[in-house]
This record gives structure tokens, C-alpha cells and sequence, in this order.
């Protein structure tokens, strides 16, 4: 019981905080609860809503699995790297976190991809992470996201926004 207000309260938090955030922003609107229900169409919906974003990173990190995320969003900013010193210094840089055995935030992924990065970064390109990062989304899409559209983070959230809609 009290875990589960705790749950409670902290999707409230989230909300708080995401409310403020669009509030304050000018030119933009309060998280509706359409945008809310969008974001159950698909994770791509998810992740192209920046309050979707920030509310899926926050689920995230409550259940200590935020390095995938944080894992894809690195390599989408990867991708736009265009000097090809800054390409070697980041693929490496992003190969020790992510990638190599006992890494500090080892992403889940098979051995023969994880040899094939290895390969890939000693002559580094825009696409030399590419397989990781499809199946990062693809551990996200089948297994977090289902989760998170059943968390107490997003159903009190969707809840507060369709409440405070009644008003």
C-alpha cells in the first residue's frame, strides 16, 4: 500500500515538473491528454514527443534500466557527427561505456554484434553502431515500452491530465 503511493506520488512529481516545464516555455502548450494517448500508438511516437521522451527516460531510470535509452539517443546525436576526428574520439568514448564487456552501462546485445562494433570502431563511421542501436530499440519497443504504458508513472499521469481536463 504505502508502495504503491509512493508510485502515486511520484508520477504526480513527474507531472508537476512536466507542466511546469511546458508552463514556463513560451509559445507552448500544457502536456494535453491527447499527446498522453499518443504516446500508446508506438515508442517512436513515445520518443519523438519531448515530454514523451522525458517522462519514458525518468520510467527509466526509476527502474535502473536507463542506459539503453541513454545508449540510442547517443548514437542518434552519433550520427550527425560530421569531423572525422570527433567520430574516432566519440566512437570509443561510447564503445567503453556502452558496448565493451563490463562496461559501465553494458547494453544488452549478442557477441557476435558486440565483436562486430569492436571491428567497426577502429575505423569509425556514422553507421558503425547502427545494429546495436536496432536492437536496443527493439529490447525497448518489446519489453520496456510495454512496461512503461502499465506503470503507475504514466497511468497517474495520464489520469491527473484527463482530471484536470474535467476542470
Amino acid at each position: 500500500m504505502e508502495d504503491n503511493r509512493r508510485k502515486q506520488t511520484k508520477g504526480c512529481d513527474l507531472r508537476s515538473r512536466l507542466q511546469r516545464r511546458s508552463s514556463h516555455a513560451p509559445n507552448t502548450e500544457r502536456l494535453s491528454t491527447e499527446e498522453i494517448i499518443l504516446w500508446s500508438q508506438s515508442l517512436e511516437r513515445l520518443l519523438t514527443s519531448k515530454y514523451g521522451m522525458a517522462t519514458f527516460q525518468a520510467f527509466l531510470k526509476s527502474e535502473f534500466s536507463d542506459e539503453n535509452i541513454e545508449f540510442w539517443l547517443i548514437c542518434e546525436d552519433y550520427k550527425k557527427i560530421k569531423s572525422s576526428f570527433r567520430l574516432s574520439s566519440r566512437a570509443k568514448k561510447i564503445y567503453k561505456t556502452y558496448i565493451e564487456a563490463e562496461a559501465p552501462k553494458e547494453i544488452n546485445i549478442d557477441h557476435k554484434t558486440r565483436d562486430l562494433i569492436g571491428q567497426n570502431v577502429k575505423t569509425p563511421s556514422t553507421v558503425c553502431f547502427d545494429e546495436a542501436q536496432r536492437i536496443v530499440y527493439s529490447l525497448m519497443e518489446k519489453d520496456s515500452y510495454p512496461r512503461f504504458l502499465r506503470s503507475n508513472i504514466y497511468r497517474t499521469l495520464l489520469d491527473s491530465t484527463s482530471d484536470y481536463m474535467k476542470m
